[in-house]
């Protein structure tokens, strides 16, 4: 069985095509609630992509945000030649790619400097209960989605792109290569790519990928903390109890090896976050008299 066979293309079927193009219709006909509705529809997918390309929760809110912007911007050229979510993914994941780099980009340059962070961080005791602010579980679960976070920016946006669709979303070769404007061949090199330089980093440092390693999340934490890396009183990704990517997004289904298919497994363990709701900010930015006059809206 391929993956095309096992899902057709990025939406979840043909009522959400509908439903997106009837919206789109009203909305290019003014109709605000309309608009809100696009922007309440996908802004959680766009949020997710966003922050697994940036790492900061503030900085892919903030390119969430744009790129909703864009949406409502552009419904006019939207001619109905694909589906209405891989139209707008691809104006994600082209301001994604071409936008300044985030605060968190020019800090990890490559995986051997990753790895020698990771080796001089202190392994001690976890921090005394009594003495943080939340429980001790949730600072080990904020060190471990914040580390492994952190490796997807070892790669290069292209590869990083190519493994948040294919691996993490889980999108069909066929969905991401026409999102990204590849060939399908070009996108499933770059997905191996990304994935063998990705899952090998995490097969010599990670316990969760390979048990030969010890799991040092939790004698990591403390020092993770020292450093200004986890900050107790505001978590970045240990948010409570939220979805989780593996429960949102369809699983891949061509055949890996185990550690591929257990590295991918890592990353849809993480939380599916949904973002504060930009529905009434963005349209309050798109219909204020400056933004319209810029941009001739």
């Amino acid at each position: 069985m391929t993956d095309d066979t096992c899902r057709d293309d990025v939406s979840d079927g043909d009522d959400d095509e509908r439903e997106d193009r009837g919206l789109v219709e009203l909305a290019r006909a003014g109709d605000a609630a309309a608009i809100e509705a696009l922007v309440r529809r996908h802004q959680a997918f766009v949020f997710n992509l966003a922050i697994r390309m940036l790492y900061c929760p503030q900085d892919a809110e903030d390119a969430t945000q744009e790129i909703l912007i864009k949406l409502v911007t552009k419904l006019s050229t939207f001619e109905g030649r694909s589906r209405f979510r891989t139209w707008l993914y691809r104006i994600a994941t082209n301001h994604l790619l071409n936008m300044k780099r985030g605060r968190m980009e020019p800090l990890v340059m490559s995986f051997a400097d990753y790895g020698r962070g990771l080796d001089e961080a202190a392994e001690l005791d976890l921090p005394d209960p009594r003495e943080v602010p939340v429980d001790v579980r949730l600072l080990v679960q904020e060190a471990r989605i914040g580390c492994t976070s952190g490796m997807l920016l070892c790669l290069d946006r292209e590869q990083r792109l190519a493994y948040v669709l294919g691996e993490i979303l889980g999108l069909t070769d066929t969905a991401a290569a026409e999102i990204l404007d590849l060939s399908r061949d070009a996108f499933r090199q770059r997905l191996a790519r990304a994935r063998r330089d990705l899952h090998s980093f995490l097969a010599g440092q990670c316990g969760l990928m390979n048990k030969a390693n010890p799991c040092r999340c939790e004698k990591k934490t403390r020092a993770f903390i020292q450093a200004g890396h986890i900050d107790p009183k505001n978590l970045l990704f240990a948010r409570g109890h939220l979805r989780l990517m593996r429960e949102v997004a369809p699983a891949r289904c061509e055949d890996v090896d185990e550690y591929s298919g257990l590295g991918a497994e890592i990353y849809r363990a993480h939380p599916f976050y949904e973002p504060r709701d930009l529905a009434a900010r963005v349209r309050e930015v798109v219909e204020s008299p400056g933004f319209r006059s810029t941009f001739e809206v």
